[in-house]
């Protein structure tokens, strides 16, 4: 369905993940997408005049995004086809008061966001990003975006020699062990991070009329960047696919979808943490904007009864060094297609008349369909999936592109997946019928 080749599709998530470092990077660049492909922004504290056809976007907290089209054939009675993902990733965040100064070095202190994966973050070359608010020269306050695009930080491992068990039974203490070391002391005085801040937000917008540094919500992320690797190049290697990769492939299959039907995307943050906040899936924006676009409780009910939720959201392939770790019969593959992730204790939403729909859409696009169960003994992780059923009472179906190293600096995904994967969405949204079982 998609007008794009997968060459195409691939070289775009590439560039979309090497510059979208933070999920206030990712929320500004889809929102430039958006409005250049026609969508118009709306403003939570306006009246809006939603009309058929048309299409809307807006954006909660700067690092959350909600886009829609009313479609040409829209009404409660027609329901909404909704996708879920989520901007933010496990990263090291930035301390209010970070400063440490030991043994002729410059630290940060930070904090873990999220369930990071911590031994991959040793020895990368880190850069620093994310939203910095500030007082003008008038007294007001203002905000920004910084990145500083280039390898300003590391985490230097401790050498063999110094920790002969290291390779055996190393554990990482994240108050102490994971500080990156941004410089030397020259003995010309202790920097103060606000200020190099200050100094960083001056270059990237010499126009801003900046006073001081209020405060700020900045992660360090791996420069490398995203690439195509592997002897044939079947694998997308980069930061972040967990979860900017869905966030790319709703987007284009919104993009590129035909209009009649009424589509949603919503791209939350804070999902690393439990959702629990105002730009997350536990926070009001999707049910708000929904209840905006009907009248009464009564459509809106109607609205819910007919609407669907797909929540995209990566999975666990099954891994060649580790394949003890999954279910024998529900390991998925990389490059074998989107994972339906099934869980009878609700940690994932599914159901089986959302995910027979689920394979009905991928066969009439030839994309094979795997499935996912953790295995009985371990525990299994969520999604915003049974957030979104549970808090507005929409049938819901999870599902995700398999990937190694989740929740690593730097995760594995297939070439093939969300390419795939953005094909079923298109069809999905472009879906005419009612969306749940005759």
């Amino acid at each position: 369905m998609t007008d794009m080749s997968q060459q195409q599709f691939n070289q775009q998530l590439c560039q979309f993940l090497q510059h979208a470092t933070t999920p206030f990077h990712a929320v500004q660049i889809m929102c430039r997408q958006l409005a250049e492909a026609g969508f118009v922004a709306l403003d939570d504290s306006q009246s809006w005049d939603i009309k058929a056809g048309g299409k809307y976007y807006l954006q909660r907290n700067g690092s959350s995004l909600l886009a829609f089209v009313a479609g040409a054939k829209c009404g409660p009675e027609q329901g909404m086809r909704m996708v879920g993902a989520h901007t933010d990733s496990p990263c090291l965040m930035v301390k209010p008061t970070p400063e440490k100064y030991e043994q002729g070095y410059f630290r940060l202190g930070v904090e873990v966001y999220g369930g990071a994966l911590l031994n991959p973050w040793f020895d990368r070359d880190l850069s620093l990003a994310g939203r910095v608010s500030f007082e003008t020269n008038q007294g007001t306050l203002a905000t920004a975006l910084i990145d500083y695009r280039r390898a300003i930080a590391t985490v230097p491992s401790l050498a063999i020699h110094l920790d002969r068990e290291a390779n055996k039974k190393r554990s990482i203490n994240p108050q102490t062990d994971i500080l990156p070391v941004v410089c030397q002391l020259d003995g010309k005085g202790k920097p103060e991070f606000r200020e190099l801040i200050k100094a960083r937000l001056l270059d990237e917008h010499p126009e801003s009329d900046v006073a001081r540094i209020l405060d700020y919500e900045l992660s360090f992320y791996d420069t490398q960047a995203a690439s195509l690797i592997g002897l044939h190049e079947e694998f997308i290697a980069s930061a972040r696919l967990d979860n900017l990769l869905s966030c790319f492939t709703g987007l284009q299959a919104l993009l590129q979808s035909d209009g009649n039907s009424s589509t949603l995307l919503v791209c939350n943050d804070h999902e690393e943490v439990g959702s629990l906040s105002t730009a997350g899936a536990q926070g009001p924006l999707l049910e708000s904007v929904l209840k905006r676009l009907v009248v009464g409780e009564h459509e809106y009910a109607a609205l819910i009864d007919n609407s669907m939720m797909i929540s995209a959201d990566n999975a666990h392939g099954i891994h060649p060094n580790f394949a003890d770790r999954h279910d024998a019969n529900h390991g998925p593959l990389i490059n074998a297609g989107p994972v339906i992730k099934i869980n009878n204790n609700q940690r994932y939403a599914t159901n089986s008349e959302t995910a027979g729909f689920f394979r009905l859409l991928a066969a009439k696009e030839n994309v094979p369909v795997q499935s996912f169960v953790v295995r009985t003994d371990m525990a299994c992780g969520s999604t915003i999936g049974p957030i979104t059923a549970g808090g507005i009472g929409v049938k819901t179906l999870d599902i995700g592109v398999p990937t190694f190293g989740m929740h690593s600096i730097r995760e594995l995904g297939g070439a093939s997946d969300a390419y795939n994967l953005s094909k079923v969405l298109q069809r999905y949204f472009n879906y005419q019928g009612a969306l749940g079982a005759q």
